[in-house]
C-alpha cells in the first residue's frame, strides 16, 4: 500500500482479529495526498496486496470517518462442522464438534445472552479503559447437513467476545452446561464461569454497518447455503 499511497499512510480497521479468524466484510480507513488515480485503486491495491488479502471496492468518506469509530454495529459469522469424524478439508474453516449438538438447548441458552449486558465474563483480556456492557442485538444458529452457521451482531464486542459465547453455548448443545445458568455466567463476571473459547478457524468478520446504512456485510463462502 505504501508504494502506491506513500509509506506515511496509516489505515484504521473496523476489526482486530486474532490469528486464524477470518473477515469477509472488514473495512479499513486512511487519509492520502497522493494523486493515484481513484477509479483505479482497488485494481492496484489488489496487484500489490498478499494472495489472502483482496479489496472489494473504495469509496471516498468524509475527513472525520473512521472505519473503527464510526461503526455502529458489528456482525460475526461462525461456522461448526458437528460430526463424528474430522474433515481435513474444512480444517481452515470450521470448529469440528464431534458431539452432537442440540440446537434448541443452543438457542435457549443464547436468548439469556440477547439484550445489554455486562459481558465481562466473555472477555478473554479486559480492556484497558472503558465498560464491558455490550449489547447483543441477534443471534441465531441454522443447520444444514454437518454445517452448523452462527450469526451474532452487537454494538461492539470484547476481546474474543464472540468465540466464548459460541464455546460456551457449544456447552449447552452438547449436555455439558444447562443453558438456563448463562444469567448465572453473565452475573459472575469472571471469565473462569463461562465454557472454552472456541477456535478461531470457525469465526468471520462479515459485516461493520455505519450510521448512514452502509453494510459490508458479505457471507462467508464456507457458510453461504446456510444464509437466510
Amino acid at each position: 500500500m505504501g508504494a502506491l499511497l506513500g509509506p506515511e499512510v496509516k489505515i484504521t480497521a473496523a476489526g482486530r482479529t486474532d490469528a486464524g479468524v477470518h473477515a469477509t466484510g472488514q473495512v479499513v480507513s486512511f487519509r492520502t495526498q497522493a494523486a493515484f488515480p481513484f477509479e483505479k485503486l482497488a485494481i492496484a491495491l489488489n496487484s500489490e496486496l498478499s494472495k489472502d488479502v483482496a479489496v472489494r471496492n473504495v469509496a471516498r468518506v468524509a475527513p472525520e470517518f473512521s472505519a473503527r469509530f464510526s461503526a455502529v454495529e458489528r456482525t460475526y459469522i461462525y461456522a461448526i462442522y458437528n460430526r463424528s469424524e474430522p474433515s481435513p478439508l474444512m480444517a481452515r474453516w470450521a470448529y469440528h464438534v464431534w458431539r452432537p449438538m442440540d440446537l434448541d438447548a443452543f438457542l435457549r441458552g443464547a436468548q439469556h445472552l440477547i439484550g445489554e449486558h455486562d459481558f465481562r465474563s466473555f472477555c478473554g483480556m479486559l480492556p484497558e479503559r472503558g465498560p464491558t456492557i455490550r449489547t447483543l442485538r441477534h443471534l441465531s444458529a441454522r443447520q444444514s447437513g454437518d454445517l452448523i452457521r452462527i450469526e451474532i451482531r452487537a454494538d461492539g464486542f470484547l476481546h474474543r467476545m464472540v468465540r466464548t459465547i459460541v464455546g460456551t453455548l457449544t456447552e449447552c448443545a452438547t449436555g455439558k452446561r444447562d443453558p438456563d445458568s448463562i444469567p448465572e455466567t453473565l452475573a459472575a463476571k469472571n471469565r473462569s464461569a463461562c465454557g472454552l473459547t472456541a477456535p478461531p478457524q470457525g469465526l468471520y468478520l462479515a459485516g461493520v454497518r455505519y450510521k448512514d446504512g452502509f453494510d459490508s456485510f458479505k457471507e462467508p463462502p464456507v457458510t453461504l447455503g446456510l444464509c437466510e
